[in-house]
């Protein structure tokens, strides 16, 4: 699968296809709908099958000073559609000029001049243009005038209500990990490069690998039964401090991985961690001793929660 960049000229054997257009931030259930619809679509025409989305999110153009709320970084949507079967992704940037084109403006220079699309599929919320003035009836019909058909795919209902981004946020920002697997199909998973630490839990025994949260949303602080997938692609069980530390002076905020039953060196190697379940929120503890007797028993308790997964 191709990764189409910085309003980089899409590739020739591209044109023509048929486009998932959308932000797709975590690509969960809701999202794989939209993005299936155009896959199915693509391969029964015989045409290259694309995901278009935004980057940044429209909401750090206008919002700039909102929390952190990604749920993946553009290498893991990129990864996950690769794997969904899709032929390309490719990323629009969105800046002042984008935001001010009318809806009929973005049509005719991306979706038509840029992207020589076949037809676009959406969600039913889908809105695009200055001030958000089109919506997909003016897509089907923006659309008609181009030379291309547009589809609408419903929501996607688990019987709590429609998946969404903002449910997965919540239950995230809950200590609800498995509930936000759910609507994703896979664990919520940050991955990053390893960084150096305090080296406070090597002095423990229980040494860890740090990464740094970046876009990524802040799940409920606190410590978790993970999976760690490594750069050879192993998947090996840990148990994670995501936080600001309360024993450490100053508080950084770090995600800290001890990996269970491993030993090597990952620093300034990539790593993604899995949140698998949520064990108990942060705590000052009296001393040192107290602290690695806390981490040996969070451990047992990983233990048993990832033996039940």
């Amino acid at each position: 699968m191709k990764l189409i960049t910085r309003g980089d000229a899409l590739p020739g054997d591209l044109r023509g296809g048929i486009v998932a257009l959308g932000n797709f931030d975590g690509f969960h259930a809701g999202h794989q709908a939209v993005v299936g619809a155009a896959r199915d679509w693509a391969r029964k025409l015989g045409r290259p099958a694309l995901v278009a989305s935004f980057d940044p999110h429209p909401a750090r153009l206008f919002q700039p000073d909102v929390p952190a709320f990604s749920l993946s970084s553009i290498e893991q949507r990129a990864a996950w559609l690769a794997d969904f079967g899709m032929d390309g992704l490719v990323m629009i940037p969105f800046s002042p000029e984008l935001a001010s084109l009318s809806a009929a403006e973005f049509v005719d220079h991306w979706l038509d001049m840029r992207l020589g699309v076949a037809g676009v599929v959406t969600g039913g919320d889908f809105t695009f243009g200055k001030s958000r003035s089109g919506d997909v009836a003016e897509l089907a019909r923006l659309g008609i005038a181009s030379g291309f058909a547009a589809r609408v795919v419903d929501p996607v209902n688990d019987g709590g209500g429609t998946i969404s981004s903002t449910r997965i946020r919540a239950a995230l920002r809950a200590g609800q990990p498995g509930v936000a697997g759910q609507m994703l199909t896979r664990p919520f998973t940050i991955a990053g490069t390893v960084e150096h630490g305090a080296k406070l839990g090597r002095t423990l025994g229980f040494p860890t690998a740090n990464l740094t949260l970046g876009d990524y949303v802040r799940p409920a602080y606190g410590v978790y039964a993970v999976r760690v997938r490594l750069p050879d692609g192993t998947r090996v069980d840990g148990v994670a401090n995501l936080g600001i530390r309360p024993m450490i002076e100053p508080p950084i905020e770090l995600l800290e991985t001890w990996l269970m039953d491993w030993s090597g060196d990952l620093y300034g190697q990539s790593i993604a961690v899995e949140l698998v379940a949520y064990l108990r929120p942060e705590m000052k503890l009296p001393g040192l001793d107290a602290l690695k007797a806390q981490i040996a028993a969070d451990a047992d308790n990983a233990r048993r929660v990832l033996r039940g997964q």
